[in-house]
């Protein structure tokens, strides 16, 4: 799987089970009509739990220059929380979840259905709003690594 290449998201959820961010690539477009869109976290995590716990999530796609951001958000840094939030500038999407500012794309989503396969849960998110950002270079994994499109 490590030879999979994807775009770096940052998922994020805010409620009443708490808010939480996580660094991941597995997320993609499901359908236009209605939009939704899915995201793949760990179940092996149980902090995850709080996603389908709050119902809501927003799926932040990073551009090649907020790699710290995926960095931090991976927990690689060992920063909290509280301290990874701290590293960006987030507004509150309708849902109640973080939207990034600066994100290429967000999208703020309310959980529509749940399924869990291997050692992942899929959260099937209907978008309740859009935040397009600048057309930068999107930030790649792939092989354990971080790309750029960017020449």
């Amino acid at each position: 799987m490590a030879r999979f290449a994807g775009a770096v998201h940052v998922v994020t959820t805010d409620g009443t089970a708490g808010r939480r961010g996580v660094t991941i690539i597995a997320g993609c477009s499901v359908s236009d009509n209605p939009p939704t869109v899915l995201v793949c976290l760990s179940r092996v995590k149980p902090d995850n739990d709080v996603f389908a716990e709050n119902g809501v999530f927003a799926l932040n796609t990073l551009s090649s220059k907020q790699r710290a951001l995926a960095d931090a958000f991976s927990g690689l840094t060992g920063l909290s929380q509280k301290d990874r939030f701290a590293l960006g500038e987030w507004e509150t999407g309708q849902t109640g979840a973080p939207v990034l500012v600066g994100a290429l794309t967000s999208f703020d989503c309310r959980i529509i259905e749940t399924k869990e396969i291997a050692t992942h849960r899929i959260l099937f998110g209907e978008v309740t709003g859009i935040r397009i950002g600048d057309s930068l270079s999107p930030l790649i994994y792939q092989d354990r690594r971080y790309h750029s499109l960017e020449t």
